[in-house]
């Protein structure tokens, strides 16, 4: 395979016959072809090739062809040739996810994060963001947003895609059994599809399970637990953690704790408040519950670690894993959170306060080198718990988000995982680097899974 860069110029001419400069054709190590296949997305064309003399690197494609491919932009990009018989421009990259917003911002909240990544890539790849309504299978298009020169988003018609990342933000839409098949018809086209679905708390506990390594790091958990199941938890830990299997930020989760000199206490959020209630028995505790209609089958009971804190609040990160251009996770972004008084969880909506992972470390620390060192630790532990998820999970996954925590004997734990995860985190000032490079290995990985890697093929 050759891949290379090139600009994309249309004449006014009529036909199937395309212009290749010397160079360009040297690059792609076509010296001898008369004529090829030409594809960009799903849509392609057998052309003739024409020799240009011109010094740089430059495709000139008639007007109609131009149509016919549902080119998305002319201008710079990507081009390799796969063999004498091959042409690809590209990549077309698909982003899945929910139309709605203004015309302004079609994607609401997420539109700026859409605009990133396509200004990530620009120059190399066609982007193209998409919801599922916006398919037509029959013509292998997608009439989605793409970025004109201006940095606006418009409505285009293009090619399906050449991969397909997945940032659709509802829970209930992802589990329907239309959006599974939905799905499915990528798979069944070789179009690379990552990031398949929202995980449940659960799934992450039993992709773990039976890996000695990786499982090491999560704290002890039961699903559908029994009042019986979480007495002996909390016996045994003294604090738990009650948390829905579907849910995120925080919602819905309460600290548990046991004293066998003082009984029972439930910390947990209501009315926008952080709220501390103790009880004289395990039953009062379990009344509470009810009044409050926990439904235990919808929950899961972990293990509380005790963290290290920071003015007597404790301490967590935020883990934002990214797979890169070679197929390896990066722990591309680290936020530490802080708790807020009396709250249950460290999400900032609580009251917790973000920091860097070394302001906050160096809290705990001190500047012995210690700091660095745990760093260190919890990122080796974050890249082998991606790797022995994706080992036993079913899909694709190139992004993961992971809860991690280091207790007061310098262990390392992982709490929550999150297939698609948020990026409130790369709101600090001192973390917005951060987030860009999570961008750029996310546009790296995309060219992967596409092909459009030097040395990457089949």
């Amino acid at each position: 395979m050759s891949l290379t860069t090139c600009t994309i110029l249309i004449s006014g001419q009529h036909g199937k016959t395309i212009g290749i400069s010397r160079p360009l054709l040297k690059a792609l190590q076509l010296g001898s072809v008369k004529s090829t296949t030409l594809k960009v997305g799903a849509k392609e064309a057998t052309v003739t090739i024409k020799s240009v003399a011109r010094k740089d690197s430059v495709l000139i494609l008639p007007l109609n062809l131009l149509a016919g491919l549902r080119l998305p932009r002319t201008g710079k990009c990507l081009i390799r040739s796969t063999s004498d018989k091959e042409l690809q421009l590209g990549p077309v990259i698909g982003i899945l996810t929910h139309a709605g917003g203004s015309s302004a911002a079609p994607f609401g909240s997420r539109t700026g994060f859409i605009k990133e990544l396509m200004r990530m890539g620009a120059g190399k790849a066609f982007f193209v963001a998409f919801s599922p309504g916006q398919v037509n299978w029959q013509d292998e298009e997608v009439t989605g947003y793409v970025m004109n020169s201006e940095g606006k988003l418009v409505r285009k018609t293009v090619p399906l895609p050449d991969v397909v990342y997945n940032r659709l933000p509802s829970r209930k839409a992802e589990k329907l059994a239309s959006m599974e098949s939905f799905k499915e018809r990528f798979v069944r086209r070789r179009i690379p599809f990552f990031n398949w679905s929202f995980f449940d708390k659960w799934d992450v506990y039993r992709l773990l399970d039976g890996d000695t390594d990786a499982g090491k790091h999560v704290p002890e958990s039961y699903i559908n637990p029994s009042p019986s199941d979480i007495q002996k938890l909390m016996e045994k830990h003294r604090f738990v953690y009650l948390k829905p299997t579907g849910g995120s930020l925080g919602i819905g989760i309460y600290r548990l704790t046991y004293n066998p000199k003082r009984g029972y206490f439930a910390r947990f959020r209501r009315n926008g408040s952080n709220v501390l209630i103790r009880f004289n028995k395990f039953e009062g505790l379990m009344q509470m519950l009810r009044r409050q209609q926990i439904r235990l089958s919808h929950y899961v009971v972990q293990q509380g670690i005790r963290l290290v804190e920071v003015d007597g609040c404790p301490l967590d990160f935020r883990f934002h894993m990214v797979k890169n251009g070679s197929n390896q996770w990066v722990a591309a972004g680290i936020g530490a959170k802080k708790a807020g008084r009396g709250s249950v969880t460290t999400h900032i909506r609580n009251g917790g306060q973000l920091m860097t992972p070394e302001q906050a470390l160096n809290r705990v620390y001190g500047t012995s080198g210690k700091a660095e060192q745990m760093l260190e630790s919890a990122k080796n532990a974050a890249v082998k718990l991606a790797e022995a998820i994706e080992k036993k999970y079913h899909h694709p996954l190139g992004e993961l988000g992971f809860d991690i925590g280091i207790d007061q004997n310098d262990k390392v734990w992982m709490f929550e995982a999150n297939a698609k995860p948020g990026r409130s985190i790369f709101k600090h000032p001192s973390l917005k680097a951060q987030g860009k490079a999570t961008l750029s290995l996310l546009f790296e990985h995309c060219l992967y899974l596409s092909r459009f890697r030097s040395g990457r093929e089949g």
